[in-house]
């Protein structure tokens, strides 16, 4: 998974084109804002973030590699841009339900399943928030982004066997707060349950 930059677009940043640099953040705003609100789940510090980390970008320009998409850097940067500010203002987050969605499978159309579903959301939801950091991490890169293990330690800067035990922990400690019959009865909990990456 990555946004590909249109050709030549780093270049005519680091040149000092300014239309270029409002084209780099057209072209990598969202997934960068995706991430942090996913970490923060606080809409208005991860505009902010956004902010800096693009503010950031500008200032290293001339640093970033041009034969790369520089996605997985501007991630990284957020991830470390969000714990920072979380460590300093621990605010009460909204949980975002996008990231559960894709945790577990859609809702199906029968009411029974659809209560049985939103009482494992809710339960999801609070799992992750409880998380550390770093598998917290793991869980949105992964399952909100999409984003392949291996492209998911480059963003999060370790090895490939730490990002699959960073998920394996994560979702262990998801599974330990599902009671047995509803992981077993749940039609939506199997990416959560049985598979690991």
């Amino acid at each position: 998974m990555g946004t590909t930059q249109p050709d030549g677009l780093v270049e005519r940043m680091q040149s000092g084109d300014l239309d270029a640099f409002e084209e780099f953040f057209n072209t990598f705003k969202r997934p960068v804002y995706t991430t942090a609100l996913a970490i923060t789940r606080d809409p208005f510090l991860a505009e902010e973030i956004l902010q800096d980390c693009f503010v950031k970008a500008y200032r290293v320009r001339d640093r970033l590699r041009t034969d790369v998409s520089p996605l997985p850097w501007l991630q990284r940067v957020t991830t470390n841009l969000c714990y920072s500010r979380i460590a300093r203002r621990r605010a009460i987050m909204e949980p975002l339900s996008t990231l559960i969605t894709n945790v577990v499978a859609d809702l199906t159309s029968r009411p029974e399943q659809v209560v049985e579903s939103r009482e494992i959301i809710e339960v999801l939801q609070r799992g992750i928030d409880a998380l550390p950091p770093k598998q917290q991490t793991a869980v949105i890169l992964y399952y909100l982004h999409g984003y392949s293990l291996a492209e998911a330690a480059e963003i999060a800067d370790c090895n490939v066997g730490t990002m699959k035990s960073r998920l394996h922990y994560a979702l262990k400690a998801l599974r330990a707060l599902l009671p047995a019959e509803r992981r077993a009865a749940a039609p939506g909990a199997r990416l959560v349950t049985d598979e690991l990456p």
